[in-house]
């Protein structure tokens, strides 16, 4: 059930605070709630709320309040809370009337929020950001819409009382507010841009909060996991002999190799093979626990490891069948197909990047576009690797559905630049910024001059892609994008968008006090002019 209080802010004058000493009007987060879009994002927030039935939901306010400070501070979920309860400008932030002592909800709730918030919630909070700042800081612009239909009957009723009106044609003269209205829609559509502003795009990873893998340390935790399995089914069995794990030579045989700095390949390859043979004896066992319990009736075993024992069924078919094919020596190939990098996250694969430091990270790939005032948004977000230079096409289609133009020219490395998206930027009269394909032309006396202002273009070009590749360092340094601590894909997804939320806010944020303050400043000379002070 929705219940729903407007999020107009108050005034700091408002706040009901207990201590004598006044707040400070120029604190960064009362700034920031000045800024911030409230209305809009409870409205997309409660879009997959009902307002008849259900418990009474938190206040929209104090939810994406809580967001924002957990990401702009990089907080746990517990201490996100403990925070709040502790500031009274966070309090002010997120909406509460006054001063309390109390926190606002348990720490716990965050899961529930982070899995409430999908793809099309922060797709309608993006555009929110979008809309607020072409709105300006002075408010909404007043915008000449259709006239309302008491003007209609005002105006027909005038219309009615005057003479009638007739062209040479007899055709009767329209009411002077429909001309007004018809001659001002016209307008605006010839005045409507066909192109206009820069689309910047690229690619990265935010690596999910999971240990380093490696196959050795994947074997030696599924056998762990197995062994807890069956200290969980066997006592509910009729069995007179626990059966035998051989769980304390494993894990010597593990440390033996683990501790070594740098094992050579054959012991490595000696210690995958034992490790395989302890987990395929201790699923064999599994297997005959769990012929105790007909099909349908439900196995005592918790929901987490039910769902391990799931996982680890497909790893050790994956290592059984790398460790076969590194056998053969035809086909020596150490990979296979949707590869389980982390037990308890099965989704995460690994994402080939070659770079020199991470040539493999793992967790989410994202597509990302960035428009000319810093505002970045997430188009796709997938945890299979692909080919970034394919969402070329929708992301400069969502462009256009947020402003209502295309971009004048896209700036990306030349994974984008395939002949498909060439041809089609060329057939929506859009420039792609990178350098054209096939062999360079012949430098002549005659195209040295444009041969050289095409260079110097590409070179602008290519200095110009440099902010998205600072707002990729800016998340995973200053926002922990490059260490997701969520546990599942549809929160990680959340986590990721919540932190493109909060640089958005804060380039809103500097928009609107430079704009702000060139305002007074201009205000300031015009006052001195008018006084004849100059």
């Amino acid at each position: 059930m929705i219940r729903y209080t407007s999020n107009k802010q108050l005034s700091l004058a408002e706040f009901d605070w207990p201590f004598e000493t006044a707040l400070d009007e120029n604190n960064r987060w009362v700034k920031l709630s000045q800024v911030v879009p409230w209305d809009e994002l409870a409205e997309s927030y409660y879009q997959a709320f009902t307002s008849k039935r259900g418990r009474p939901t938190k206040d929209a306010r104090v939810v994406i309040g809580a967001v924002i400070i957990k990401h702009k501070l990089c907080l746990s979920d517990r201490e996100t809370v403990a925070q709040i309860q502790e500031t009274p400008y966070l309090q002010y932030f997120v909406g509460l009337p006054g001063y309390q002592m109390e926190p606002p909800f348990a720490p716990s709730l965050f899961v529930e929020i982070r899995k409430r918030m999908g793809a099309t919630l922060f797709d309608d909070f993006h555009a929110a950001v979008v809309e607020r700042i072409e709105k300006g800081p002075s408010g909404p612009k007043k915008r000449k819409d259709k006239a309302r239909p008491a003007d209609n009957d005002k105006a027909a009723e005038k219309a009615a009382s005057k003479p009638e009106q007739t062209s040479g044609n007899d055709v009767p003269a329209l009411p002077e507010s429909e001309e007004a209205t018809e001659s001002e829609v016209a307008s605006e559509e010839t005045e409507a841009p066909e192109h206009q502003g820069k689309l910047i795009l690229d690619a990265t990873v935010a690596p999910q909060a999971i240990r380093y893998p490696t196959d050795l340390s994947l074997l030696n935790e599924a056998r762990e996991l197995t062994e807890k399995i069956i200290d969980h089914l066997y006592p509910h069995t009729d069995q007179k002999t626990k059966p035998r794990t051989y769980r304390q030579k494993a894990r010597k045989a593990y440390l033996a190799i683990a501790k070594q700095k740098r094992p050579a390949a054959k012991v490595r390859r000696k210690g995958i093979k034992q490790q395989l043979q302890y987990l395929r004896r201790n699923l064999k066992h599994i297997e005959g626990l769990l012929e105790h319990w007909p099909q349908g009736q439900p196995i005592p075993l918790p929901r987490w490891l039910l769902y391990r024992y799931w996982v680890i069924q497909h790893l050790y078919a994956q290592q059984w069948e790398m460790y076969r094919n590194r056998r053969n020596r035809r086909h020596r190939r150490h990979r296979c197909d949707d590869r389980i990098v982390s037990i308890s996250q099965p989704y995460v694969r690994p994402i080939v990047r070659g770079k020199l430091d991470k040539p493999v990270e793992f967790g989410a790939k994202l597509s990302v576009s960035l428009m000319g005032e810093g505002i970045a948004c997430v188009d796709e977000i997938r945890w299979d690797a692909f080919h970034e230079g394919k969402d070329l096409v929708r992301q400069v289609e969502a462009y256009k559905a947020r402003h209502g133009y295309y971009p004048e020219v896209v700036l990306a490395d030349p994974a984008y630049g395939s002949r498909a998206n060439r041809r089609y930027l060329k057939q929506h009269g859009i420039r792609f910024g990178g350098k054209p394909l096939g062999r360079p032309q012949k430098e002549t006396d005659e195209n040295r001059e444009a041969l050289k202002k095409e260079k110097a273009q590409r070179q602008a070009d290519y200095r110009q892609r440099i902010p998205i590749e600072g707002k990729f360092g800016q998340g995973k340094r200053g926002y922990g994008l490059g260490y997701i601590e969520a546990k599942r894909a549809d929160t990680s997804a959340a986590w990721i968008s919540s932190i493109f939320l909060v640089m958005n806010l804060m380039v809103l944020l500097r928009i609107f006090f430079a704009l702000s303050k060139f305002t007074l400043a201009g205000r300031w000379w015009s006052l001195h002019e008018e006084k004849g002070l100059w």
